[in-house]
């Protein structure tokens, strides 16, 4: 590099994102940190030695020269454990860890760089990092948040914190309805985050977002990046006028499945896994729209038994299906059922990993048995795939309701008894959303509107989210 071009370098602005290193986080941190670099700036993405390996392992092409990755041990390089069936004592115990190491590497990762003449501008951490921006306030270095979730999940968790708890606490009675000021929906318990809700099984994780909350209240009009863009939630971006400034800089998905060029990478898949079988040639095979695509996940675990109501229930619909089933989740195959061993012969395909955009991006694609979380939910809007919502925890029951009751792009399946869903609650969904009826032709008119909708923002010639993120660039440049 030329000592002109070095200085140059020097002079863009140089952002930090930190990311926790779960799928759900690193997948929109690295697509944010491209379009960060797309627009001039240097971007170095922090995350845990496990997060990397993954990063390594999924990306192509990435933009070294400007986009750099630093990595710290949490103790647990091997994995990300990120179960939802942890014990609650390793999951503060790993939480712990993750902050007290974390937060020393970002205090000597931001002063070492200033000693050096390469300042960071901003950092960017993602949702339940408050420790980023500590250890960032501590160097003195501005900080903003990047929030994975959709807006109505932040509006939610806000009110919440700030005077609504009692209201919630009503959901005992799972009839009990919650309406939230701006927004344009109603919930009940099964369709609120799990950790708001009276039942919720992680009460570690709901202190940890409190604080996130109580962060962002305590400042004024903070503003809070979100992966969403304006015509999907323009009620759930202004619900806190005044209080924050929610700004829509998504979806964040890959570029290439967006028809945008403006990005430097095409395709990123957080995971360390090879692909099980020639599962894309197998999709070229089958008839337009014909496969009802089905996977829940990195971290949530489905039982047993609800693993062999899906597959009856996929047998008996008479459809072809791919379904990812993570190793560590699935039986070996002599201790199978005999169901699971019919499912792999007769129907469809079993496979420990897919690229879900390229899945959901493949015409064969009808349907999307998805556990709605947020990436999932993105991908299969921008790429114009009906749902079928299985959520599970977390978000993703608001996400699941959004999309049956807001977006109109699927329908979401009901719990009838043990906290399991029956082989005909879930073979009803599935012919609804493949079937010739008034909510398929629906879901599959709004899903085609939507696709236009999520690549329409992030476009240079005015896309909202385009003009927002630049917008947040020029603001840190100056």
């Amino acid at each position: 590099m030329t000592a002109g071009a070095d200085q140059q370098q020097r002079r863009r602005p140089h952002v930090l994102v930190v990311t926790y290193p779960a799928q759900g986080h690193l997948n929109p941190a690295l697509q944010f940190s491209i379009r960060l670099v797309s627009l001039g700036c240097r971007v170095t993405l922090v995350t845990t030695v496990s997060g990397h390996r993954r990063i390594a392992a999924g990306s192509s092409s990435l933009p070294a020269e400007r986009l750099s990755i630093a990595t710290f041990s949490d103790g647990h390089d091997d994995e990300v454990r990120t179960s939802s069936s942890s014990r609650a004592t390793d999951r503060a115990q790993l939480w712990a860890q993750l902050v007290t190491r974390g937060s020393k590497f970002l205090r000597e990762l931001i002063a070492s760089n200033a000693r050096e003449g390469t300042p960071f501008t901003r950092l960017v951490y993602t949702i339940l990092l408050t420790w980023a921006m500590d250890a960032a306030r501590e160097e003195n270095l501005p900080s903003t948040l990047l929030w994975i979730q959709p807006a109505t999940v932040l509006d939610i968790y806000y009110y919440f914190v700030n005077g609504y708890e009692e209201m919630f606490d009503n959901c005992k009675d799972q009839s009990f309805v919650v309406e939230l000021p701006g927004l344009p929906v109603s919930f009940t318990s099964k369709d609120l985050p799990s950790i708001v809700v009276p039942s919720n099984p992680y009460p570690m994780f709901l202190e940890v977002m409190k604080n996130q909350i109580e962060v962002l209240s305590s400042s004024n009009r903070e503003e809070v990046l979100v992966n969403t863009f304006d015509a999907l939630e323009p009620e759930a971006l202004k619900a806190l006028e005044g209080k924050l400034d929610l700004v829509g800089v998504g979806p964040l998905v890959p570029s290439s499945f967006l028809s945008v060029t403006q990005y430097p990478i095409t395709t990123f898949n957080t995971t360390t896994n090879s692909a099980s079988g020639d599962y894309m040639t197998w999709l070229d095979s089958q008839p337009t729209s014909s496969i009802v695509y089905v996977s829940f996940g990195t971290i949530a675990e489905v039982s047993r038994r609800q693993k062999e109501e899906v597959g009856k229930a996929l047998v008996s619909s008479g459809r072809p299906f791919l379904w990812t089933l993570r190793k560590e989740a699935e039986k070996a195959e002599e201790e199978e059922g005999a169901e699971v061993a019919r499912w792999r012969e007769e129907m469809g395909r079993l496979v420990e990993w897919c690229s879900q955009v390229d899945v959901l991006s493949h015409g064969a694609v009808g349907c999307f048995l998805t556990h709605c979380g947020w990436n999932s939910t993105l991908e299969s809007m921008c790429l114009g795939v009906p749902t079928v919502g299985f959520p599970q925890f977390s978000d993703q029951e608001t996400n699941a309701k959004l999309v049956e009751d807001v977006w109109r792009t699927g329908v979401r399946v009901t719990i009838v008894s043990e906290n399991d869903v029956e082989e005909g609650e879930i073979r009803r969904c599935l012919d609804l959303v493949m079937g010739d009826g008034e909510v398929g032709e629906e879901v599959r008119r709004n899903a085609r509107k939507w696709k236009e909708l999520a690549r329409s923002a992030v476009g240079e010639e005015g896309g909202t989210s385009y003009v927002n993120l630049k917008a947040f660039v020029d603001e840190i440049t100056s």
